[in-house]
């Protein structure tokens, strides 16, 4: 009988953030509360780690983001304090958020803005900033069903049988990916987001099934903003 795959999904830890722009690839650290919270996140995955007599692959994988590198280092001084061999942090694009291409780190005003100006594009849609399948019409851009797309490619390119996968990216990216994935249904996807930092728990088998074992979703209030 083929050996599970596991994996753990971390959002990256509370952040700099520019006011009201889409979060994308924003390159600001984390703030002092996301480094504690990134700390508990870490101690809530070695508690999982023994309740489900976890082994860690020997590298944690992350996006670019310094938020989400420094979230997984974070990780990665934790186990290896606890007597578990990490060896390194492999950064890759393939966990990005949302890219959203020539607009990156631009307000939600300025997109608007930058569509309004240009002959060529109508205005956006009303929420077209958390709607799964509007995409930029800018060079680069992709939709956040694109991005979970990617990440879900990512995510199954690197599966190790017997092991547990850590991952650290972005919230929104992430949900999409778990809808590809088969762990989230289309309407989890706006209803559903992610604690910084605070560990979800999957395993996967050698027929591609997917089922989540620990750590909780959050629950959007009626009036939350989706950041990432």
């Amino acid at each position: 009988m083929a050996e599970l795959g596991y994996f753990a999904f971390l959002r990256h830890g509370e952040y700099h953030q520019r006011a009201d722009a889409p979060s994308a690839r924003q390159p600001f650290a984390l703030t002092p509360q996301g480094g504690r919270q990134a700390r508990l996140g870490a101690d809530q995955l070695l508690g999982m780690m023994v309740q489900h007599d976890l082994r860690p692959a020997r590298l944690i994988h992350s996006s670019r983001q310094l938020r989400a590198w420094q979230t997984a280092r974070e990780l990665q001084m934790r186990l290896c304090d606890n007597g578990y061999d990490i060896d390194d942090i492999a950064q890759s694009s393939g966990l990005a958020e949302r890219g959203l291409g020539s607009a990156a780190n631009l307000t939600v005003g300025e997109i608007e803005a930058v569509l309004a100006a240009d002959p060529r594009y109508g205005a956006p849609p009303t929420g077209w900033k958390s709607d799964s399948d509007y995409c930029l019409p800018l060079e680069g851009a992709e939709s956040l069903a694109d991005a979970g797309r990617r990440v879900a490619e990512h995510i199954r390119r690197i599966v190790q049988p017997g092991l547990l996968t850590i991952m650290v990216g972005h919230g929104a990216s992430f949900r999409h990916a778990c809808h590809e994935l088969g762990l989230l249904r289309r309407d989890e996807i706006a209803r559903l987001s992610m604690f910084h930092a605070r560990p979800l728990l999957f395993c996967h088998d050698a027929r591609g099934s997917w089922r989540h074992l620990a750590g909780e979703w959050k629950i959007r209030t009626q009036h939350e903003v989706s950041i990432d």
